[in-house]
Parts: structure tokens; C-alpha cells; sequence
């Protein structure tokens, strides 16, 4: 007992040490590119004078030395306090954040459960007729799901679907007569304009994850107590769901751990094409203005997600081999 409160107190040390790191290297990158809050708010101005520029530098604390900025902002952020945005309406940053997080969390939990259902059984599948037409058409389907950028999948389905034959939208979350619909009419009008974002979701990670299914399935196929348990007669479908998934799964929940992340990372270019108010459009606005406080509350929100990716991958493996619950004892 002893022994596992000591395990989860080092790994929570770990990723603290870790989560500061990442801050002070985030909050010294983005004061070295060019710009900042202030120059994007008077160069275009013509009434602004030199004491504006100095005046707002005051305001929002740019004055001060940079490690003099980043101890007052970790001791906000430590009472879950980001600061006010530094461009627009300077509302605080949580709300801001708060606002555009349930779009871009909700269109990428659906794109990863139609990831699962779909690339689980298609790796599965592959791997048993290992060299069959099935598994070579799943070749060129994942060379294609490689080999296509996201944004130009976007703009290609965009003409093709929005354009020339017009039957999906292809901007914003809603329609202008989305008010007067009724509420299965608003849930189908905000689906509609869903479909392509989270197709292209989809795509692009279904490609990678029914590769990683296929390739541990295969390895899994070869172990002793598979040939075992085709020896015993089984059926080859409770040999492949009840034997051998669990174990070929280990490599996939890794996968899924790193691809947590990618909620705010991979957002930014599609969530622009199509004009969604998500989070990652909040934050490209963001590094656009300059907007410091905005940026790093995106990234701190990044920096959580990933070392909670970390953590339960390490939880789910755990529940799916009890050889790591042991501590890897037989």
C-alpha cells in the first residue's frame, strides 16, 4: 500500500515539475515573437501617441522584467485566475475559454468515438486475413488517409458538397433561421453544419489508428496462447474478441492518451476554414493579436491535457493488463 501512495506521489510531483516547465518555455516563446498586445492596438491608430504605447504597457504589466510577468501571472494561475484578455471586449480569459471549449470538446469526443468504432474492427479484421483483398484495399485507404492534408480535404469537400452540389453548409454553427426551428430542427441544423468538421476529424486520425490496430493484432495473433486457443476448436471470433483484443488494445490506448491534446492543436486550421467558434479559432485570433494572457491560458489548457492524456493512459493500461497492476511480477 505503502509502495503504490509512493508511486502516485511521485508521478504527481513529476507532472508538476513538468507542467512549470512547460510554462516558463511557453511564456518565454511567445514574448520573443515579434509584436505584441500593445503595438497591435496603436500602430494602426493614428491618434496614438508614444505615452498610449507606455500607458497600456503600464496597464497590462509589459513594463516590468519578464521574470518579474511570469511569477505575478503563476500566482494568479495558481488561484485558477488567467487575467483579462488583452485584446477585444479584455474579459477575463476563463470566460472566454469557457465558452468555445464545449464546441471543440464535443466535435472531437464524436470524432474519437467514430475513430474507435470504426478503426478497431476494420485493424481487427485486417489482421485475420492478413494479405487478403480486404486488408490491401485497407492498405491504399490508409496510404490515401496518410498522404491527404486536412485543410485541402476540407476545401476539396467544401466545393464538392457545399458549391456544386449544395447539400451541406459549409460555414458557421448555425443557419439564419436557426431561432425559428424547433428543437429536433435546431439539433439537425447544428448536425448539418457539423458533418464536414467532424468527417475531417475523422479521417484524418481514422487512417493511423486502424494501422496501430492491425499491426499489435498481428503480433498478438502470434503469441502461444492464441495457437492454443485455436487448438482447443474455438471459434475464431471469441479467439479474436475475447483473447486476443484486449491485449491489442495496449498500443491503441497509448495512442488515444497523445491524442488528447490534439482537442486544442488540431482545431486551429479547421475550425478557421469553417468559420466555428471554437477554441482553436480562439486561439489562432489570439496569437494573432498578441493577446498574452489569451494565449497562455490555450496553452496551459493544452499543457493539462496532455499530462491528463499521460495519466490515463498509464490508468488504462493498467486495467487492461493486470501484469502492470502487479507491477510487472508474474
Amino acid at each position: 500500500m505503502l509502495d503504490i501512495a509512493f508511486k502516485i506521489a511521485s508521478k504527481i510531483a513529476w507532472v508538476g515539475v513538468v507542467f512549470i516547465g512547460i510554462t516558463v518555455i511557453s511564456f518565454w516563446v511567445i514574448h520573443l515573437a515579434p509584436g505584441s498586445p500593445t503595438d497591435m492596438q496603436t500602430t494602426m491608430n493614428p491618434t496614438a501617441t508614444i505615452e498610449t504605447r507606455q500607458k497600456l504597457e503600464k496597464l497590462y504589466g509589459l513594463d516590468k522584467p519578464l521574470h518579474v510577468q511570469y511569477g505575478k501571472w503563476i500566482s494568479r494561475m495558481v488561484r485558477f485566475d488567467f487575467g483579462r484578455s488583452m485584446s477585444g471586449d479584455n474579459r477575463p480569459v476563463w470566460e472566454r475559454i469557457k465558452e468555445r471549449l464545449p464546441l471543440t470538446f464535443g466535435m472531437n469526443v464524436a470524432s474519437l468515438l467514430l475513430t474507435l468504432l470504426i478503426a478497431v474492427p476494420i485493424g481487427v479484421y485486417s489482421a485475420w486475413k492478413q494479405g487478403g483483398w480486404f486488408d490491401r484495399g485497407m492498405t491504399v485507404f490508409v496510404f490515401i488517409g496518410f498522404a491527404v492534408p486536412g485543410f485541402w480535404l476540407a476545401l476539396l469537400l467544401m466545393l464538392w458538397l457545399g458549391i456544386y452540389y449544395p447539400i451541406l453548409p459549409i460555414s458557421g454553427l448555425t443557419s439564419l433561421d436557426y431561432e425559428m426551428l424547433s428543437p429536433m430542427g435546431k439539433f439537425i441544423d447544428v448536425s448539418r453544419h457539423l458533418a464536414l468538421p467532424i468527417f475531417i476529424y475523422t479521417f484524418g486520425s481514422l487512417a493511423g489508428m486502424s494501422r496501430f490496430m492491425r499491426s499489435s493484432m498481428l503480433e498478438v495473433l502470434r503469441q502461444d496462447y492464441i495457437t492454443t486457443a485455436k487448438a482447443k476448436g474455438l471459434p475464431m471470433r471469441t479467439v479474436l474478441f475475447k483473447h486476443a483484443l484486449r491485449n491489442g488494445l495496449l498500443p491503441v490506448i497509448t495512442l488515444l492518451g497523445l491524442s488528447i491534446p490534439g482537442l486544442i492543436g488540431g482545431s486551429v486550421i479547421i475550425e478557421s476554414i469553417f468559420a466555428l467558434p471554437g477554441l482553436g479559432q480562439l486561439f489562432y485570433n489570439a496569437v494573432m493579436s498578441r493577446d498574452y494572457s489569451l494565449i497562455m491560458g490555450s496553452l496551459v489548457l493544452g499543457a493539462l491535457l496532455t499530462l491528463a492524456g499521460n495519466l490515463l493512459a498509464d490508468a488504462a493500461y493498467g486495467f487492461a493488463d493486470p501484469r502492470i497492476r502487479a507491477g510487472g511480477k508474474d
